[in-house]
C-alpha cells in the first residue's frame, strides 16, 4: 500500500471527508470538510468518489513526501504548493513521481487548501466516516491534528493518471463572497425590527478565537426585546446564534448539537463552503433571503457539480 509521509504538518492538518450526518441527537455534530465542495472537486479530479477522504490544511500548509508516487489534486485556496521546487497549480490533478515532495506554505487567499490522493486517505471509520473532530479527539488519523513523522496509508486506486483541470468559469462561480445569505432563525422574533435591521446593515470582522467549532463575529452588539433566557434546543449546522454581550457566532462543522442562545439568523446550505474559506480579520455581511430562494440556490449548486462542463481534460 502506497504511503504519504509527514515533513511539516502545517498549523492545523487533518483528515476530513464529508462528515457524518444524522448524528446529532446522539451529540455528535458532523464534523467533515469544512469547504465541502472544494473536497468534492479535488475527487473529482481524480476519480474517487466525493466523499473520500483528503487532507484538509489552514492556513498553513505541509511538507509530503511520496515514497512510492501517487495521482493527486489541490483544491481550495491558494497555498503556493510546489513539488521539487516547481509550482504546482490548484484544481488540477498531477501525477507525483516516486520520492518528490510537496510543499505548501502560507494562505495566499482563503483559508483551506484540501489535498486530495487518488485512492484517498485511508483511515478506520468512525460511527461512518474519515473525519476528524479534533474537541473530541475521535476519527481521522488517531484523532488529531497530523504532526511530523506521521505515515498515512493511501487506499487502492485502480485506473491510469488522466490529467484533469476544473472549468474556469465554475471556479469562478465558487470564489469567496463577502455577503453571506441567510435564512431567518427560529428566535428572529426576540429581536426587535430595529436591531433586526442594524444587524443586517451591520459588517462583521471574523474573530481571532475563531475555529471549525464556530466563528466569532466582532462588531455592533444586537440587542434583544428583553434579556430573558430561553430552555437549551438543537443547532443546526450555520446557525447564528447571538451570545448575552450581543455578538454572533456562526456554528460550524464541529459545532456543539445544543445551545441556548437565540438564534436569528442561519447561512443557507449553498454557502456554508463560503464559511470554511474565512479567515481571521476578514469581514462579512449577512443578506437575508426566504426558505425557496435558499432551496432554489441549492439545487442550482448541485446542478452545477453535476454538470458534464465542470471539468475539462
Amino acid at each position: 500500500m502506497s504511503v504519504i509521509r509527514v515533513q511539516a504538518p502545517g498549523l492545523l492538518t487533518t483528515v476530513q471527508d464529508l462528515g457524518r450526518e444524522g448524528l446529532g441527537p446522539l451529540g455528535v455534530s458532523p464534523s467533515g470538510a469544512a469547504d465541502p465542495i472544494s473536497l468534492r472537486l479535488g475527487n473529482r479530479l481524480i476519480a474517487n468518489a466525493d466523499g473520500a477522504a483528503g487532507l484538509e490544511m489552514t492556513l498553513l500548509g505541509g511538507t509530503f513526501s511520496f515514497p512510492d508516487g501517487a495521482a493527486l489534486a489541490l483544491a481550495g485556496s491558494d497555498f503556493g504548493a510546489t513539488l521539487d521546487g516547481a509550482s504546482v497549480d490548484s484544481w488540477t490533478s498531477i501525477e507525483v513521481r516516486p520520492g518528490q515532495t510537496l510543499r505548501l506554505g502560507p494562505a495566499r487567499s482563503g483559508a483551506r487548501c484540501y489535498l486530495c490522493v487518488q485512492g484517498g486517505i485511508a483511515v478506520k471509520p468512525f460511527l461512518g466516516s474519515a473525519s476528524t473532530h479534533i474537541l473530541s479527539g475521535l476519527g481521522g488519523f488517531e484523532g488529531r491534528a497530523l504532526r511530523k513523522g506521521d505515515v498515512l496509508h493511501i487506499g487502492s486506486a485502480p485506473g491510469t493518471f488522466r490529467k484533469k483541470t476544473i472549468a474556469p468559469e465554475v471556479r469562478n462561480l465558487l470564489l469567496p463572497r463577502q455577503t453571506l445569505r441567510v435564512t431567518s432563525g427560529p428566535q428572529t422574533n426576540w429581536f426587535s425590527e430595529s436591531s433586526t435591521r442594524a444587524f443586517y446593515a451591520e459588517t462583521y470582522r471574523v474573530g481571532e478565537q475563531s475555529n471549525r467549532m464556530g466563528l466569532r463575529l466582532e462588531g455592533a452588539p444586537v440587542t434583544q426585546i428583553s434579556g430573558g433566557e430561553m430552555i437549551t434546543e438543537g443547532v443546526s449546522l450555520g446557525a447564528v446564534q447571538v451570545t448575552h454581550g450581543g455578538l454572533p457566532i456562526i456554528l460550524f462543522v464541529e459545532q456543539q448539537t445544543t445551545g441556548g442562545y437565540p438564534k436569528i439568523a442561519n447561512v443557507i446550505s449553498a454557502d456554508i463552503h463560503r464559511v470554511g474559506q474565512l479567515r481571521p480579520r476578514d469581514e462579512i455581511r449577512f443578506e437575508l433571503i426566504t426558505l425557496e430562494t435558499a432551496r432554489s440556490l441549492r439545487m442550482e449548486q448541485e446542478e452545477l457539480m453535476a454538470s458534464e462542463e465542470l471539468i475539462l481534460e
